[in-house]
């Protein structure tokens, strides 16, 4: 009940209900293509690793059993609601060990990444992973000795996200947060043109 648990937020990818915002840049056809390459990619390198147990949480429902995601990891419905909704059900889930979230549109996240996030909740409440644009690729909390209510009053896909969490955890008494790396995901053209050199790669380059 105490295993780590990172945890992979993940949509099937169907044409038009995948990177949306990529997909008004470069194509939807492209941005599907992405999607699936960068879904297969990052949960190959990221499940391998023992350190932590690895399972995809799954929107719509319906997709739990879907064959075009990938196999042999354990799949848990996503709840409705906001992001924030979802990912607070994510942390609210049975046991008490360190649960990480993460979604699959960051090609260059890599194992030690995580390893990371889970020695800083070690000392703290909860871990957030910036990302270039203002929000966050990560989020993870300890859960103990006490579960901690994440989101309040978040301006979702906007350059304050992160800022938006973060302001409201410091209105909660004792709450420690601790940041890891920024990363980058890929919401537009310049932002795949970055990240260009992790696309699809199931090890990354040194």
């Amino acid at each position: 009940a105490n295993r780590p648990r990172l945890v992979i937020m993940v949509k099937e990818p169907v044409a038009g209900r995948v990177t949306t915002r990529l997909g008004r840049d470069i194509g939807v056809s492209r941005a599907t293509g992405f999607y699936r390459q960068t879904l297969a990619a990052v949960t190959t390198r990221l499940a391998r690793d023992c350190r932590w147990q690895t399972l995809l949480s799954v929107a719509p429902a319906v997709a739990l059993r879907s064959n075009t995601l990938p196999v042999a990891l354990p799949r848990i419905p996503q709840n409705g609601g906001d992001l924030g909704q979802r990912m607070q059900a994510i942390f609210d889930l049975g046991g008490r060990g360190p649960v990480v979230v993460i979604g699959t549109d960051i090609p260059e996240v890599a194992p030690h990444h995580i390893a990371d996030a889970f020695r800083v909740l070690g000392r703290n409440d909860v871990v957030f992973g910036p990302a270039v644009d203002g929000g966050f690729w990560l989020v993870g909390m300890r859960r103990t000795p006490r579960l901690v209510d994440l989101f309040h009053d978040v301006r979702w896909s906007t350059a304050d996200t992160l800022r938006d969490c973060l302001d409201g955890l410091r209105r909660q008494p004792s709450v420690t947060v601790e940041l890891v790396a920024t990363l980058s995901d890929a919401d537009d053209r310049r932002d795949l043109a970055r990240v260009a050199h992790a696309i699809g790669r199931r090890v990354l380059p040194a």
